[in-house]
């Protein structure tokens, strides 16, 4: 008995240690907030002349966070970009739609999942905060120092949280270019039917789609101490199309 209370003594103290060291070295290495912005696609856009730089905006948000306006911001970095912001898309030559899809606490793999997915791409499910192992080889004698580690994770935690955007800016063609619009679908019937629908338009627009992923990583912070810096990396992303 006194062998295994010293083996159980040794593992928590060996445990303790070890996720010191590891919230120490979190805490240090991410103290620093860093914010990236990736885009899925590149989009070029053909240069106008100034009377012609003319944009309808349309943003929608169906994320979590409903309190999460971009619209104003957007419409700040596009006028600073030389364009004029029109209510009736008729008189616009470019059309700016975009729909926030995520915004919120997320993981490094969630993240390149959901950029990777390209605009249109399904949200996947991903695991949020930190991550530990488990296995049922484990022996008995370690759940105290697993308890010691859970506890000094929970002290030091190193957060992401991003905002994903699905982008989708539409150029009206010159005079005499001919734009064909090809929609398809396949609608669900029953548990193992569908049905495809497929339609042909001709239109006056020529359009892009992208998909803008704005990271935040710091350890111990809060959404709304990200948010702000995740907008600034999104706006930068938009405004750099133009």
């Amino acid at each position: 008995m006194s062998k295994m209370k010293i083996a159980v003594a040794a593992l928590a103290i060996g445990a303790l240690m070890l996720s010191g060291c590891s919230a120490t070295h979190t805490a240090i290495s991410k103290r620093n907030l860093q914010v990236q912005t990736k885009m899925s696609d590149t989009i070029f856009l053909d240069p106008v002349a100034d009377d012609k730089r003319t944009v309808f905006i349309q943003v929608r948000n169906t994320s979590d966070q409903q309190g999460l306006s971009i619209e104003p911001q957007i419409i700040e970095a596009v006028q600073a970009k030389g364009y004029r912001v029109v209510r009736d898309p008729e008189q616009a030559n470019f059309l700016l739609q975009a729909n926030v899809l995520q915004a919120g606490e997320t993981d490094l793999r969630s993240q390149n999942e959901l950029l990777g997915g390209g605009f249109g791409g399904a949200l996947v499910g991903g695991a949020i905060g930190n991550q530990f192992g488990s296995g049922s080889g484990r022996a008995a004698a370690t759940v105290g120092g697993a308890l010691i580690g859970l506890a000094a994770d929970a002290l030091v935690k190193d957060v992401h949280y991003s905002i994903i955007t699905d982008l989708q800016i539409s150029e009206r063609a010159k005079k005499g270019v001919v734009v064909l619009e090809e929609n398809k679908a396949s609608l669900k019937q029953g548990n193992s039917g569908y049905k495809n629908v497929s339609s042909t338009e001709e239109t006056e627009w020529k359009r892009y789609q992208t998909r803008i992923l704005s990271t935040a990583n710091q350890v111990n912070m809060e959404y709304a101490e990200a948010e702000p810096e995740l907008v600034k990396g999104l706006m930068r992303s938009i405004s750099g199309i133009l």
